[in-house]
């Protein structure tokens, strides 16, 4: 059995400036929209502002000191992540964040099981990005689909 940890909330909070702000109604903010942009700590903050002022350029993309300085950074930081997993860097894959993840996702296994005449269900519930993948599909496919509280995409 795993020992509860109590959560420090107030610890937490302290790591992310912007939360520390006061609201035209007085109220601390409180943040939740974090499928939308996700709040960044001070060491990310910190972190970007190091990379943008001192060797801002693209990784494995060039010959030259900044470039190298990228990449090292780069990869320094995939290697820390990936050690935090218990696993090598080459096992994981990096994404800009939890859309690319799941179209990425989405797209490797429908190519590879869905077929001329499956149907895709979707709910008028599904955040935007997660049906546009049912009617990529469906325009891919030339099939037709309608707009309801339960959509069924059939590929045809």
């Amino acid at each position: 059995m795993g020992v509860d940890v109590p959560l420090d909330i107030e610890s937490i909070r302290a790591d992310f400036p912007i939360l520390s702000r006061k609201l035209p109604n007085g109220k601390q903010l409180v943040y939740f929209d974090n499928a939308a942009t996700s709040q960044k700590p001070q060491c990310v903050i910190d972190a970007m502002s190091e990379f943008y002022s001192e060797y801002n350029s693209n990784a494995h993309r060039a010959n030259h000191t900044l470039a190298d300085e990228a990449t090292t950074a780069l990869e320094s930081a995939r290697m820390s992540i990936s050690n935090y997993f218990g696993t090598s860097p080459n096992q994981m894959v990096y994404t800009s964040g939890a859309t690319e993840a799941i179209n990425l996702v989405s797209y490797a296994w429908a190519r590879e099981n869905l077929s001329k005449g499956d149907v895709i269900v979707l709910t008028e519930m599904e955040h935007h990005a997660d049906m546009s993948h049912g009617s990529n599909f469906r325009r891919r496919r030339g099939s037709r689909s309608g707009t309801s509280q339960l959509t069924l995409i059939r590929l045809l």
